[in-house]
């Protein structure tokens, strides 16, 4: 595989941006290589600069759930585009797109729309301080909610693939209100209500985890969750930014049948492009500006191409949703258990987690239940299997703690081909 070309822009990235990206893990470097750069995308399929076509299991992190270049996606966005990319006043696609999302998320009365999962998580967060006049949050080891000073604590995804214990720029007066405890731990979650009584505000967490590889929720984890934080007068905020549409229409709020106070969304509620949104209670909600006195504001927040591509996307996942999520789940249950079977087969030690079409092989023998159990991961040992499988044309993606993903663009052809190339990488 030759990446003479990708090269040559990775060298021109590094002069004009830190490290060559715009977001770190696309650097590759926790896997050791080099980042091809990406000119096009097909359904389940990516082209670089040089010409090599991959499978891709990333799908732009997530929202790609029905494939790249979706057509009524695109006919939307160019409609929509003819009329002007932005306004900066109301639009009737906000109502449209809104009244979809209520639909799917009973749990979310008003919502208010954004640019990214960042601001939806961090609204949320000021949202629920306001609200009960508190200011402790509880959040979990390895979820990430976006870079907001207050949530980069002890985080996961690419915070965690660098091995930063939290960030350079965050004072300690912010990270102090921030309570970091172990995913899918009850225990832990009562101690700091026992040690902190009437002052947590709320608890986010990522119903399922996609930032730390993907990691379900234990048996009635989430239904303690709920109890707690009730008993307690705080908010229970779920951030569905992935695994909001992804793991059913609803979310896992409807997998596993919580309500939580407020949610926050993004990925594929855009169709790919840069949209998120926060919503639940219409008491909190309306707490925002212009109604109360939380104020958050944003130019091109319900942008109306980011909304004509989720309105596209949405209305396509609600009206197949019959078809939609079984294939979802045939594929990803295919590649996911057929690469474990390999592993098996070659004596690699690997252990994989998957919910829905969301899928981790981590290259341990422990069983993953929470960050301490990902961290065992041989992340070196997963590098080299990055490495092979990307030379074969099979796109995972570059962290050890990231989730993958399948589309309805894969096929069972697709599958078959990325468990042979992972047959080959675990005999080197």
């Amino acid at each position: 595989m030759q990446l003479d070309r990708s090269l040559a822009l990775q060298s021109r990235a590094e002069k004009l941006f830190p490290g060559g990206v715009d977001s770190p893990v696309r650097a590759f470097r926790a896997v050791g290589s080099n980042p091809p750069f990406v000119v096009k995308a097909a359904g389940a399929s990516l082209w670089d600069a040089d010409g090599n076509q991959y499978l891709d299991y990333f799908g732009s992190w997530g929202p790609m759930i029905l494939g790249h270049a979706f057509s009524p996606a695109v006919e939307a966005i160019q409609k929509a585009a003819a009329a002007s990319a932005s306004f900066g006043a109301s639009t009737p696609a906000e109502a449209d797109l809104a009244e979809i999302v209520a639909q799917a998320f009973p749990s979310i009365e008003k919502m208010r729309f954004v640019s990214s999962g960042t601001e939806a998580t961090m609204t949320a967060l000021r949202l629920a301080r306001a609200f009960t006049g508190r200011k402790y949050v509880v959040k979990f080891e390895g979820c990430y909610h976006g870079h907001a000073d207050g949530l980069l604590v002890k985080a996961g995804s690419g915070v965690a693939t660098f091995g930063i214990p939290g960030s350079a720029g965050v004072p300690e007066e912010v990270a102090h209100f921030t309570l970091a405890l172990p995913y899918n731990n009850v225990s832990a979650v009562e101690a700091a209500f026992a040690a902190h009584p009437n002052q947590i505000a709320c608890v986010i967490v990522e119903p399922v985890v996609g930032n730390m590889g993907c990691v379900p929720p234990a048996e009635g984890y989430l239904k303690a969750l709920r109890k707690i934080t009730q008993q307690q007068g705080a908010l229970l905020i779920f951030d569905e930014v992935i695994t909001g549409f992804r793991l059913s229409l609803g979310g896992a709020q409807e997998l596993y049948g919580i309500r939580p106070d407020l949610t926050t969304l993004g990925k594929i509620l855009g169709g790919g492009l840069p949209c998120g949104a926060f919503g639940g209670r219409a008491e909190i909600m309306d707490i925002l500006a212009p109604l109360g006195p939380v104020y958050q504001a944003g130019t091109l927040s319900g942008n109306p191409l980011a909304m004509a591509a989720g309105i596209a996307t949405l209305s396509y996942l609600k009206e197949h949703r019959g078809e939609v999520y079984p294939l979802l789940e045939r594929l990803a249950s295919s590649v996911a258990d057929g690469v474990a079977a390999e592993a098996k087969k070659a004596g690699v030690p690997v252990t994989t987690n998957r919910a829905g079409s969301m899928f981790t092989w981590f290259f341990t023998r422990e069983r993953v239940t929470d960050f301490a159990s990902a961290a065992t991961s041989d992340t070196a040992a997963f590098a080299r299997f990055h490495r092979t499988m990307l030379e074969q044309g099979v796109w995972l993606p570059p962290s050890q703690f990231e989730a993958a993903f399948v589309s309805t663009a894969h096929s069972m052809a697709d599958v078959e081909m990325t468990i042979a190339a992972a047959r080959r990488a675990f005999a080197q």
